[in-house]
């Protein structure tokens, strides 16, 4: 069997190459999806703060601590969205083109993959942290069984970010 010429064989490869890097842009309604989850958890936010504002004088302090927490813990859950669509989005289907904006978080240029992943993760244990502390927080009411079973959740979200940080740190090394 003869190989094809050198020419044939480029054309090819560059067909195959740009069919591969324009593949880029399947990614691009997964970001356009968790915008849509940013605006849903937007009306669960709303919700729950209208709640809290309701009953805000037949509540104990207890409850309105945890109904706060409740709301920190939305607000981390979408900015680990916003982190998560705009980085990903920059690192993986095309720089967001923004540069001029006077809004434009100084951030989102430099956060590469390692960084989304430790971010993420940092986010994951703060969200799981706040979960803790409601659980302590009605802990007349959880049993042993279910704060046992979350600190023991939140101390693997603890080591996973550790272990996670450690491997980013030396494959830098071996980069560098």
């Amino acid at each position: 069997m003869v190989p094809p010429p050198p020419f044939q064989h480029n054309i090819i490869e560059r067909m195959i190459e740009r069919l591969l890097f324009a593949s880029r842009w399947l990614l691009a309604p997964f970001y356009i999806g968790l915008a849509i989850g940013l605006l849903m958890l937007l009306v669960a936010f709303v919700h729950e703060a209208f709640e809290r504002v309701v009953h805000v004088w037949s509540a104990r302090v207890d409850q309105t601590i945890v109904g706060m927490l409740s709301l920190i813990d939305l607000s981390l859950v979408a900015n680990l969205i916003l982190i998560v669509m705009w980085a990903g989005y920059e690192n993986f289907v095309s720089k967001i083109d923004f540069k001029d904006h006077p809004d434009r978080p100084s951030w989102i240029a430099h956060i590469g993959y390692g960084d989304l992943k430790i971010k993420l993760l940092t986010s994951i244990v703060a969200i799981s942290a706040i979960r803790l502390l409601e659980g302590f927080m009605h802990i007349d009411t959880t049993s042993n069984r279910e704060l046992g079973w979350a600190v023991g959740i939140h101390l693997t979200f603890i080591a996973s970010g550790v272990l996670l940080a450690v491997m980013d740190r030396l494959g830098d090394k071996d980069r560098g």
